[in-house]
């Protein structure tokens, strides 16, 4: 092997244990949120060196979190567009989106529930930077949510007062589905908002 591979390898080794710790810490925040989910646990997780971990996250488990919560963010409010792109109506656009998120949770066995929402009932108190994660990642759903009802015609304060109760509605529905074992709310949620 020539010397310039060997040191591309390394870069490559590096960036590729960052993503696996930030990867394996977005599937914990989702199953047992931010107090539950230890360093070892992300570790082993990861399959990562352990000795990189604070190589690339200096600030521990809450930058590690933190991180983790943003590509979360990105990965959904991509995953949201693409749904509710799906259908020229809103209402069916809506309806498609919950239904894929009930199906998500229940093919987790009703175990990996929001990332986002798990994480923020546990720290929102605790760390003002968690709290300020959480609402980049809720705004940007949002905003996301409130385009699409603007291009259905509703008014800028209409559109983002229906975004603010669907994602409410969404976010209730997947906790009481988790709490149940149950997509029933999440049925319930998407037959509602079809019918508005």
């Amino acid at each position: 092997m020539r010397s310039g591979e060997h040191g591309h390898g390394r870069g490559a080794s590096k960036g590729a244990s960052k993503g696996a710790f930030v990867a394996a810490t977005q599937g914990l925040l989702r199953r047992r949120g931010y107090v539950a989910s230890g360093l070892s646990d992300i570790v082993a997780r990861s399959g990562a060196p352990k000795g990189s971990l604070y190589f690339h996250f200096p600030g521990g488990k809450q930058e590690l979190a933190i991180a983790a919560m943003e590509r979360s963010a990105v990965q959904l409010r991509d995953a949201m567009a693409a749904v509710l792109d799906s259908s020229d109506d809103v209402g069916e656009a809506i309806g498609r989106l919950v239904d894929v998120l009930a199906a998500g949770l229940a093919d987790s066995q009703f175990t990996d529930g929001c990332p986002i929402a798990t994480v923020a009932l546990e720290t929102a108190s605790e760390s003002e930077e968690m709290r300020a994660a959480a609402q980049a990642a809720f705004d940007s759903w949002l905003e996301v949510l409130e385009r699409r009802f603007t291009r259905a015609g509703c008014d800028d304060a209409l559109a983002r007062q229906r975004a603010l109760m669907v994602l409410a509605a969404i976010e209730g529905g997947l906790i009481l589905a988790r709490a149940q074992r149950d997509a029933a709310p999440l049925h319930a949620v998407s037959a509602q908002l079809r019918a508005l």
